[in-house]
């Protein structure tokens, strides 16, 4: 990445960010909405893109990364209702907020990272890379890249599991509801436990990474801001 690219990126963060924090903090108390959270992690996963460029040779993520973010901050224009989160002071909501936001933000970099590898084992295959791609790191590299991502993410929303269990149990007197929330995300917790396990006895990679990778982000976005988005747009409960 150029100087004058981390510097522009860096700025645009700074601009996000205060922008997200007079609907989310301002108030004294926590407000959240389906369309802040989708904000809020695609400026997590560009933040952790950004830093994350200073260690690793992450090329090509930024057509895919910084656009999605972009339309992220049209979400909170167009779905400016925000709800006040009850018991946020908590420790354990508040471990649990953090986590599963990192969660979120890295698992959305690892899938925008496995379709980038999927386009270019696409090309490395039928022999079209043009010159702009040569200069990438080698796939083998970029894989190690992405499981470093997926088992990162993997510990946070173990974190944010558990820590919501611990926050429900504390609120609520038991650990899970069974909702559709919580279906998803174990789910999801499932199916990357799944791909870690494969990967580290069975060597999965390729497409067979990427189908899990895949399979696993989708049931997460379902788990909160999918369902959020039911109950907020569709049905108007809060």
């Amino acid at each position: 990445m150029r100087p004058w690219e981390r510097i522009v990126i860096a700025l645009t963060l700074c601009l996000h960010g205060t922008g997200l924090y007079a609907p989310l903090f301002a108030t004294g108390s926590l407000r959240f909405s389906f369309s802040h959270a989708a904000s809020l992690m695609l400026w997590l996963a560009v933040l952790i893109y950004w830093l994350e460029s200073f260690r690793s040779r992450m090329d090509g993520m930024q057509p895919l990364v910084l656009p999605l973010a972009a339309i992220a901050t049209l979400l909170v224009i167009v779905f400016p209702q925000t709800y006040e989160i009850t018991h946020a002071n908590t420790l354990a909501f508040r471990s649990h907020f953090l986590s599963a936001m990192l969660a979120y933000s890295l698992f959305t970099l690892a899938a925008l990272h496995a379709l980038f590898m999927r386009f270019i084992e696409h090309k490395l295959h039928a022999r079209t890379i043009d010159k702009r791609l040569t200069s990438l790191p080698s796939i083998l590299s970029m894989e190690a890249l992405l499981f470093r991502m997926i088992g990162t993410a993997f510990l946070l929303l173990t974190l944010a599991i558990a820590s919501g269990a611990v926050f429900s149990e504390q609120i609520l007197g038991h650990a899970f509801t069974f909702d559709h929330k919580t279906v998803f995300a174990l789910t999801s917790w499932a199916i990357f436990a799944a791909l870690l396990i494969g990967r580290h006895i069975y060597g999965w990679r390729g497409r067979v990474a990427l189908r899990w990778t895949l399979a696993g982000f989708l049931l997460l976005i379902l788990a909160y801001i999918g369902t959020r988005f039911v109950l907020e747009v569709l049905l108007g409960r809060a």
